[in-house]
């Protein structure tokens, strides 16, 4: 089915996008349940910002507790734009306790110790907090120190650039990376071996410097390469293989199988390990680090990891349909910190929010939840600058638009690039308030 749509139709589709992307999941209206649970959430990201908001409204007496010690809430799918000149720093931040509702209690510490058979958490304050239910969603871990010879306080310099780290960073990365625009070179684009957050940004920063050469004419004047640890560029087969064919159209270089392994700032050449164990020297101009990933040394050590896999991260042990750790009935992960095998972008936490919601009130209740995560996984995968692929699947590599036959997930679209620019960012702010 084909559609041809005008500017202000797209718009309106954009806009109709982000009403239904905010209704869509919004919480049906349900009477409150009483309880006296005193309830603990670890972290007030998007995951645990949403879940607040939703159980403060469907619980009536209970004892809610947010811990986490981040004064900045950041909208971390902005940082991609950010990296690339098209917005301010600032447009990725706000207050965490902006988001937050009454009638709670937020401690801004770190969680320092979890004991899951006493059912306490010790803050990095020295307070002690018990908990009948407990919700793990501190994020993960960036852990820039795997990267020999690599620390934050490089980047914007030398050619380096890390969007991941934060706001601040992610404007010095488009400090060195429009330097690279202007004057060409090697550009080296990299990925970890761990599993991470928003797995499609390294492409899509890629692309969008790529694009951003192009059209200020020096794009002759570069080699462009994307080099990581994986044998695929996605790992949704057919999504990778409409990568590969972008890049080939695009002349982008690919060096699979390939791990960073250090990095010399002022030789400007960047050493990675092969799929045979051996290291490989490679020169840049423009190289854009994302480093390995794990859960926080809190959860590592608390006992609530898996034991079977992902032994060097950490993730929480956890159902992958309920979220629900697999040895302790009363703990559920929420976001990048859960061991599931999809699932660590915003898109999967607007899913996973109501699956956690119910499970939690189902063991109030005493009753079986009703409600299970299927893996649902949203990379609005931007290709140029005004073009985008808005890239749906679950945990089958099943793709599951929301907009079949308007919106194809595998086209290069203006109004895929519109809905990343105006429906997403709605469709986060109401799910943190827990109206989707």
């Amino acid at each position: 089915m084909n559609f041809k749509l005008n500017r202000r139709q797209m718009l309106s589709l954009a806009a109709g996008g982000a009403a239904f992307a905010t209704a869509g999941t919004a919480p049906r209206a349900q009477a409150q349940v009483a309880t006296k649970a005193r309830i603990v959430i670890i972290g007030a990201g998007a995951g645990g910002t949403a879940l607040a908001n939703r159980l403060v409204s469907r619980l009536d007496g209970a004892q809610i507790t947010i811990i986490d010690p981040r004064i900045d809430h950041l909208y971390q799918p902005g940082l991609s734009l950010v990296a690339a000149g098209l917005k301010p720093a600032d447009y990725v931040v706000s207050k965490t306790t902006d988001w937050l509702p009454k009638g709670l209690t937020l401690i801004q510490e770190a969680a320092a110790a979890i004991d899951p058979e006493a059912k306490t958490v010790s803050t990095s304050g020295g307070k002690t907090v018990a908990y009948d239910f407990l919700i793990v969603a501190p994020g993960l871990v960036l852990d820039h120190d795997a990267i020999e010879g690599f620390s934050l306080d490089m980047v914007g310099e030398n050619g380096i650039g890390a969007l991941y780290a934060g706001p601040k960073y992610a404007a010095a990365t488009w400090k060195a990376a429009k330097t690279f625009t202007e004057t060409g070179g090697v550009g080296l684009f990299t990925r970890p071996a761990t599993e991470m957050k928003c797995a499609g940004a390294p492409l899509k920063h890629t692309f969008l410097i790529e694009d951003i050469a192009r059209t200020a004419g020096t794009r002759s004047k570069m080699e462009i390469r994307y080099a990581a640890p994986q044998g695929a560029l996605f790992g949704v087969p057919i999504v990778a293989e409409k990568v590969r064919m972008l890049f080939g159209q695009r002349g982008i270089e690919t060096s699979m199988k390939h791990t960073l392994k250090s990095i010399d700032a002022g030789k400007k050449r960047a050493t990675f390990v092969d799929a045979d164990g051996i290291d490989l020297e490679m020169d840049y101009d423009y190289i854009h680090v994302i480093p390995p990933q794990r859960a926080p040394d809190v959860i590592r050590q608390s006992g609530l990891s898996w034991a079977t896999k992902w032994t060097d991260q950490g993730w929480v042990e956890c159902d992958k349909f309920s979220l629900r750790h697999l040895r302790y009935e009363n703990i559920w992960a929420l976001g990048d910190v859960a061991g599931v095998p999809k699932g660590k972008t915003a898109a999967s936490v607007k899913w996973q929010v109501p699956v956690v919601e119910d499970g939690l009130v189902a063991a109030i209740e005493g009753r079986d939840p009703t409600e299970s995560y299927n893996g649902y996984t949203s990379c609005p995968m931007i290709t140029r600058v005004g073009r985008a692929m808005l890239i749906e699947f679950d945990y089958n590599n099943n793709l599951t638009p929301s907009f079949p036959g308007v919106i194809a997930p595998l086209e290069e679209l203006w109004i895929s690039w519109l809905m990343k620019e105006v429906a997403l960012k709605a469709t986060y702010n109401a799910m943190l308030r827990g109206r989707a």
